[in-house]
């Protein structure tokens, strides 16, 4: 039977450099590949995510930002604790966590590209 086993989005950034760097330093990702210092993935407890150096449109990133629509959404457990790490290293938490209406815990932070990632756990 056919199966999925991940899926990984891809962000456009503006210096791999320095996404790398948040999601390493911040986010506390790991970098499993880097290509011709263009495209690069990270992962951290099997979450992967593609970065690629490109242009994005900044319009986008505003609308995306305005009306709070997530680029990733990730499933943890211990969702207090992330946030916590989270805000101890300076990450700029856009939502704060809090209970939702769904049954989840959830906040949300934002990269410095502009991509707005939800951290969510089940109430």
């Amino acid at each position: 039977m056919p199966s999925i086993s991940t899926a990984a989005p891809q962000f456009l950034v503006n210096e791999l450099s320095e996404a790398l760097a948040f999601y390493q330093e911040r986010l506390g990702f790991s970098v499993d590949f880097v290509y011709e210092g263009f495209y690069a993935g990270v992962s951290r407890d099997g979450a992967t995510i593609h970065l690629k150096c490109a242009p994005k449109l900044e319009a986008e990133r505003a609308h995306q930002r305005s009306g709070e629509h997530l680029d990733a959404y990730l499933d943890v457990s211990g969702v207090a604790q992330f946030h916590d790490e989270f805000t101890e290293r300076g990450v700029p938490i856009t939502r704060p966590l809090e209970e939702r209406p769904w049954g989840r815990r959830e906040f949300h932070v934002e990269d410095p590209d502009g991509y707005i990632l939800c951290f969510s756990e089940a109430a």
